[in-house]
C-alpha cells in the first residue's frame, strides 16, 4: 500500500495536464485557483480526476513541500 501510495505521489510531480488552459504543464505546478475551479465544477472522471482531486488537497492544506521535494528526486 505504501508503494502504491509513492507512486501516485510521482505521478503528481511527473505527469502533465493533458487539457485546457494550463496544458502540457505538471500537475504539481497547477496553480490552487485552478484546482479549486475544478472542485466547483467538478473533478475530470478517472485517475486524472483523483490525482486533481488529492493535489487540492495537498495544496489547500499548505504540503506543497511534499511535491517540491520530490521534484527534486525525478
Amino acid at each position: 500500500m505504501l508503494q502504491e501510495q509513492q507512486e501516485i505521489l510521482m505521478k503528481l510531480v511527473t505527469m502533465k495536464m493533458p487539457f485546457g488552459k494550463y496544458e502540457g504543464k505538471l500537475l504539481a505546478d497547477l496553480p490552487v485557483s485552478y484546482l479549486e475551479w475544478f472542485q466547483r465544477k467538478g473533478f475530470p472522471q478517472g485517475k486524472l480526476g483523483e490525482y486533481l482531486s488529492l493535489l487540492h488537497t495537498i495544496k489547500s492544506n499548505g504540503l506543497d513541500d511534499i511535491l517540491y521535494k520530490l521534484k527534486r528526486l525525478k
